[in-house]
């Protein structure tokens, strides 16, 4: 069985990069990291114009209809260049989820949208501390209006819409759950932006008075949508962490090759190597699992809970220990402003809570092949 990417997809991928290494250099970045912009609107619209925000959206709903394969290769690169751009939340979460669950009319009034960067959208679930769960779902639907508080929703103060997870029975069932799409700049919202970590993907806090809101899919299967857009995010957004592991692995490396200490490269010392070459076999053990998820997520086959779980947490651990290490590489001038390793340390801690932490996906890896094996 091959898990490569065909040429074709290659291709696409090389055309990315150039283009984010072109339109996304670190200045970009740290403009919006400075506060300057709260994202960087050129880069959206020239990834609209480049199709690669619509790729996996069917082509009659205004997207290019390539697939999810051809996606994830665009997210390894988003990753690599930590594009400061609604993108995540936009096309893994919310755009996923009208995919998965919308109806003809849902469809064709956002995802046109979406493919050509009209709008942005985000997927409101948490609501404070702690994993996803219908439990941790306290916001409610009654009346086809929404009441209730949802924090943090990943770019929700630069959000037209968003796809909520709201609870619509008292069973403590996950039939409870239902979602809704609610547009965010109308009556009955309110949003206040967070701070956080990685201000390059901004956080915000969403409270609902009476909002209005419109029922996306059957009542009841909330719950089940989001385990099926949680999953098919967390393989797009590994990917995104692998390339931001391997861009950091690169930093390392060159920066061990240009440094001279004691009359030497640094990167002749044993230490020094021995860190690089831990960060080489995470980033790799980390990308075997991308593709074996890419596969799984593209076939939609039986095996994409597992297969996501262990991509996620396999990038997450990579993307940590490469971005903290390629610090430690750089030494002192690692640790300054100036240098550019910190960006991708903050991107690295950011995206690790995003679809909720580490201990949430080795948790739902376990469970998840104890009842296939138990099947």
């Amino acid at each position: 069985m091959n898990f490569d990417f065909s040429d074709e997809q290659k291709q696409m991928r090389d055309e990315a990069r150039k283009f984010l290494s072109e339109q996304c250099p670190p200045k970009a970045v740290r403009e919006v990291l400075d506060g300057k912009a709260p994202y960087d609107k050129s880069l959206w619209k020239g990834l609209a114009e480049m199709g690669f925000l619509g790729v996996a959206i069917p082509e009659q709903f205004g997207g290019a209809g390539a697939g999810h394969l051809e996606l994830c290769v665009i997210a390894e690169e988003m990753g690599r260049a930590l594009a400061p751009v609604p993108f995540s939340s936009t096309v893994y979460l919310a755009a996923e989820a009208i995919l998965i669950a919308g109806s003809d009319a849902q469809k064709q009034k956002w995802l046109p949208k979406i493919a050509s960067g009209d709008a942005i959208g985000t997927l409101a679930l948490f609501e404070g501390k702690g994993n996803p769960s219908p439990k941790a779902v306290k916001v409610t639907a009654n009346g086809g209006v929404l009441n209730g508080v949802k924090k943090p929703v990943a770019d929700g103060a630069i959000a037209d819409f968003a796809v909520v997870a709201a609870r619509t029975g008292s069973s403590g069932r996950e039939s409870d759950i239902s979602l809704f799409i609610v547009d965010l700049k109308g009556a009955g919202v309110e949003v206040k932006p967070l701070t956080n970590i990685d201000l390059t993907r901004g956080q915000a806090e969403i409270t609902f008075k009476d909002a209005k809101a419109e029922p996306l899919g059957a009542a009841g299967e909330g719950w089940s949508v989001i385990t099926q857009v949680l999953d098919r995010a967390a393989v797009l957004t590994a990917f995104e962490q692998v390339g931001g592991a391997d861009r950091a692995l690169e930093m390392g490396r060159d920066y061990a090759l240009d440094r001279i200490a004691f009359g030497r490269p640094i990167g002749s010392f044993q230490a020094v190597k021995h860190m690089l070459a831990d960060m080489y076999v995470s980033a790799t053990l980390a990308r075997s699992n991308c593709y074996y998820g890419a596969w799984a997520l593209s076939t939609n086959a039986g095996e994409l809970p597992e297969a996501a779980a262990a991509a996620r947490i396999s990038a997450t651990q990579a993307f940590q220990h490469c971005a903290k290490n390629n610090i430690q590489v750089h030494g002192g001038m690692g640790f300054t402003w100036e240098f550019d390793c910190h960006m991708y340390y903050r991107r690295a801690n950011a995206v690790a809570l995003g679809l909720g932490s580490l201990s949430y996906w080795e948790d739902a890896l376990i469970d998840r092949m104890r009842k296939k094996n138990a099947a």
